[in-house]
């Protein structure tokens, strides 16, 4: 018996719309990297580019547990001697561009390399609830209600 291995071809893309309004951040970008690879598909093969096209709204209405949402710290450097910044969960969310934390959540997630970068091209986030997608008629992906844990209230 010969191992399966998909052709261009044989690769049908879905549109999947998920709303992240008072969902946890880990338990989203864990599902939204697994679509993105195309795991949850059964001609899954790691060197192709199967997954699905994701769109997420409300991005900035993620949840972190605990006390992430202080504690929780991104570094990046400029490039320049002492050019070390940060800038906490918290700052970023209420900040410009609150997608960021969603979206470094999902790559750090995927495998590096040229494939992932090309797969993370399929990941539209948008702060908001709108998204120029409508055209390619989303399939609603209820995020919050598959576990319980998925969505937190707020106490």
């Amino acid at each position: 018996m010969a191992t399966y291995s998909a052709k261009e071809a044989d690769i049908e893309k879905k549109w999947i719309l998920i709303d992240a309004d008072g969902i946890v951040l880990g338990r989203l970008a864990s599902l939204i990297a697994s679509n993105l690879r195309g795991k949850n598909k059964v001609i899954f093969t790691p060197h192709m580019d199967c997954g699905d096209n994701i769109i997420v709204i409300n991005a900035e209405k993620v949840l972190l547990t605990g006390k992430k949402r202080e504690d929780k710290i991104y570094y990046w450097h400029t490039g320049y001697p002492g050019g070390i910044k940060s800038k906490t969960a918290n700052e970023i969310l209420d900040g410009k561009f609150p997608e960021r934390v969603l979206q470094k959540a999902v790559q750090r997630m995927m495998p590096g390399g040229p494939l992932s970068r090309k797969q993370l091209k399929n990941l539209k986030i948008y702060a908001g609830s709108n998204h120029p997608h409508e055209a390619q008629q989303p399939q609603i992906l209820d995020f919050g209600s598959l576990n319980v844990k998925n969505k937190r209230r707020v106490s």
